[in-house]
């Protein structure tokens, strides 16, 4: 099979289709690279031919490098992996540099076949990479395609020249957005930044019109011409300088230092504006190459792009099912959860009946949806003519006959389990014998919520996080009367509003929250103890955390808190273990500071509710003791506190797959994504290592920081979780 396919026509242009067989985007291999470089020989070598379109057969133009391209370089190279990348890097950079050259002389930079890129749709990372060295990029008028290099969200960077030349292109400060942030746009924006030539109502055809009427000085690039200066000025230039300066300072605020490819993507892009664009090109792979070998970017790649496509596609869904597509969706409560669950439905194409006690509550929460809609024909992302289509399917109502028909329902009122058995059973009244029921509950055990009611096996968690319509991960959560089909359809139903997946086992907190409260109850305990808060919260940011514990339970409500605490220790008794943390929290709220939104908590607010800093009072109620921790011991304490409680889960059984693991706790509550997730970081730190880390907190601060066995066990026989994990998942 091929992925490149070849034709010429009578006036000379020769046609480069990408279309990879059995797939629905394209994709670049090795395999592809070799057939690529065969026919622009073939092209350029044919005198008949007088230039070249490169194209796609799929309604997009390509999604990138097919990630095993990394691996197999690596295995390749044997004991020599850093060479074998390095080598294969480069022999992507030949070979679009050829394409850039096409044939001219390198001398006079004359006699060259002109080439274009002609992009149907999407075009990202090498998708863009492969256009940008050719001489004209055409973009259908297609305002759903995205065009970018978003490599920098998984942990690389642009490695196949797209750093060097779009730096050229556009000068470091305006490629900035699209190398430093990985930003995507659609064809008529990325014109206007200068990342592709033209918008056309047929590329392809606009292309071949090109093709056929460019001069040689059409071809040259701006970096090959002589007295060429970068846009902004080189970085020994007044204006060169102040940008680097700029750009390092805003990196660093931004990754915390803790993400090797934005540090390895400036190294780049200075380094190789120094220099002439060949030797920038080797500085290039030189640094991408350092990245792919750090374990933080393998551990970025598999969970944020790997494992969470795996997940999205199906990876855990119960098989012989058929597929369990949502028609009408009933959401009770029309709260911000509520709302929230409605828009995003509305907005995958799914009917909804969106239902509260009172009409004009219902109607608030529809009016969210229209409030979410304006914004975004503010910002030119919808039209007026989409936000109706979508309020028109959500009907705001009291009556629950207007449930009817549902397939799936919702419930996201109070977390009260009175309250919640009493919309069940009304639900349940009036729906068919088919519809699968579920709560959005974030603490409630479902397997005590389904007693409520009639079909348990059509009984299930679907826990959302907040904002619904920004939060990507969604927890599916299996009661112990749950069937294989609610699990179906809830997972078909998270693929259809486009989010993540992870099914979990019914227990204290599922996964998500029994991970991220020990993290804030940590923060807390060491106020306590008199460390000094700015060292807590830097501390967590500073390891990757995108927010310090103080400020997640004041965004989150320290009265939630206090109700949550309040209901564990009702629960475990004697052996609740965070009755250090209760007296800070409860007072706290005894002193009516319960977070943002009182406009005051561990933080101080003003008066528009901006955080202006650590709350004064706090230190003198919890003085400062005169011996603080390193930031190393705050750190360890932070990120143990969550990961040994992941381990527990799935020694437990409560996390059945690692991948869920580490892509939940990345998408969920942020935890470190420079790590990979929970398991990955262990992983990268080493089992035996993590075990000695284990015992020496504990020694220091209690026997919560106990590494559990399956960690123990695997410290003593030298295993990695995706090795001992994967390995089982595949012979299942």
């Amino acid at each position: 099979m091929t992925d490149f396919h070849y034709t010429t026509d009578a006036e000379g242009v020769a046609t480069i289709t990408w279309d990879v067989p059995g797939k629905s985007m394209n994709v670049m291999s090795l395999e592809g690279l070799a057939q690529l470089d065969a026919l622009v020989d073939t092209a350029l070598g044919d005198p008949a031919v007088k230039g070249i379109v490169i194209t796609s057969g799929k309604k997009d133009f390509a999604g990138g490098m097919d990630l095993n391209v990394i691996a197999r370089m690596k295995d390749e190279a044997g004991a020599e992996p850093a060479r074998g990348l390095f080598e294969g890097t480069m022999r992507i950079h030949a070979l679009l540099r050829k394409i850039e050259r096409a044939g001219m002389d390198p001398k006079t930079l004359k006699g060259g076949k002109p080439v274009a890129a002609a992009l149907p749709g999407t075009a990202v990372g090498i998708g863009l990479e492969l256009p940008l060295a050719c001489h004209r990029i055409f973009a259908a008028e297609n305002p759903k395609a995205k065009i970018g290099l978003p490599e920098i969200l998984v942990g690389i960077f642009p490695g196949a020249g797209g750093t060097t030349r779009l730096v050229r292109k556009l000068g470091p400060l305006a490629a900035a957005p699209a190398l430093l942030e990985g930003r995507l746009s659609d064809p008529r924006a990325a014109k206007a930044t200068g990342l592709i030539d033209e918008v056309a109502a047929d590329p392809v055809a606009a292309a071949r019109a090109w093709v056929l009427s460019a001069t040689d000085a059409d071809l040259v690039k701006p970096w090959d011409q002589k007295g060429y200066k970068l846009p902004g000025g080189a970085p020994y230039s007044a204006a060169g300088f102040m940008n680097f300066v700029g750009a390092s300072a805003m990196v660093h605020g931004k990754t915390m230092g803790v993400y090797p490819a934005a540090k390895a993507l400036l190294a780049a892009v200075y380094e190789g504006a120094l220099v002439p664009f060949d030797t920038a090109l080797k500085i290039e792979a030189r640094w991408f190459t350092q990245v792919l070998m750090n374990p933080s970017s393998t551990a970025m790649i598999r969970s944020l792009f790997l494992n969470k496509e795996a997940l999205e596609k199906g990876a855990v869904r119960p098989a012989g099912i058929p597929d369990q597509a949502v028609k009408k969706l009933g959401v009770l409560g029309a709260g911000m959860m509520g709302a929230g669950i409605a828009y995003v439905a509305a907005r995958a194409g799914i009917e909804v009946v969106l239902i509260d006690a009172a009409q004009a509550a219902a109607e608030r929460g529809r009016a969210h949806s229209a409030d979410l809609m304006d914004t975004a024909i503010s910002r030119r992302k919808a039209t007026p003519e989409q936000k109706a289509e979508l309020l028109s399917r959500i009907t705001a109502t009291t009556d629950y006959a207007a449930l009817a028909g549902a397939d799936l329902i919702v419930e996201a009122v109070f977390e009260d389990p009175t309250v919640k058995a009493g919309v069940t059973a009304r639900a349940e009244a009036v729906v068919g014998p088919d519809c699968i029921f579920a709560t959005n509950t974030s603490t409630l055990p479902i397997t005590d919520l389904a007693r409520a009611s009639q079909r348990p096996d059509q009984f299930i968690g679907i826990h959302f996080f907040s904002p619904v319509d920004k939060m990507a991960l969604v927890e599916i959560i299996r009661g112990k009367a749950t069937g294989e089909r609610a699990v179906a359809k809830a997972l078909d139903f998270v693929r259809q509003i486009r989010k993540t997946p992870i099914v979990v086992h019914d227990a204290r907190f599922f996964y998500a929250n029994r991970c991220i409260i020990p993290y804030i109850n940590e923060g807390i305990r060491m106020v306590a103890e008199g460390v000094e808060p700015v060292l807590i919260e830097n501390a967590a940011r500073l390891v990757g955390m995108p927010l310090g514990p103080l400020q997640l339970v004041d965004e989150t409500s320290i009265d939630l808190g206090v109700k949550i605490a309040k209901a564990t220790k009702a629960a475990m008794g004697a052996a609740y273990p965070d009755d250090a943390v209760d007296d800070v929290l409860f007072w706290m709220a005894d002193q009516g500071r319960l977070g943002r939104k009182a406009k005051a908590g561990f933080y101080a607010y003003d008066a528009a509710g901006k955080r202006e800093g650590i709350w004064a009072g706090l230190a003198l109620h919890y003085p400062h003791a005169a011996a603080q921790p390193d930031l190393t011991e705050v750190q360890h304490r932070l990120l143990f506190a969550q990961v040994l409680e992941a381990v527990r889960a799935l020694e437990a059984g409560v996390l059945m797959d690692i991948r869920e693991g580490d892509v939940g706790a990345i998408l969920g509550w942020g935890f470190a994504p420079w790590s990979g997730g929970p398991f990955s970081w262990l992983d990268i730190l080493g089992a035996a290592r993590a075990v000695e880390l284990c015992h020496g907190l504990t020694e220091r601060h209690g026997l919560r920081f106990a590494p559990p066995r399956l960690l123990v066990e695997m410290a003593e026989t030298g295993q990695t979780f995706y090795g001992r994990f994967a390995t089982a998942r595949k012979a299942a």
